[in-house]
C-alpha cells in the first residue's frame, strides 16, 4: 500500500533531516520523493502463516 506522504530520496546527502512532501518531487531539492511507509509485511516472511493461522483461531 502507497503512502499520501513521501520523503525526498536524497534527504540524507541533501538535507540535515527528512523533507517530508506529497508531491512526487523534493520542493527544496528536486529529487524524487519516495514512499515514507514501510512495507505492512514481508511476503516471504517464514512465519506468517503460522502467525495467520493463530489470528484465525482467535476470531473464532
Amino acid at each position: 500500500m502507497k503512502s499520501d506522504i513521501l520523503v525526498c530520496s536524497a534527504w540524507r546527502d541533501e538535507h540535515p533531516r527528512p523533507v517530508y512532501t506529497l508531491s512526487t518531487t523534493c520542493p527544496e531539492c528536486g529529487a524524487e520523493a519516495v514512499n515514507s511507509a514501510p512495507a505492512p509485511f514481508n511476503p516471504e516472511d517464514p512465519h506468517g502463516e503460522y502467525r495467520r493461522a493463530l489470528k484465525e483461531r482467535a476470531r473464532e
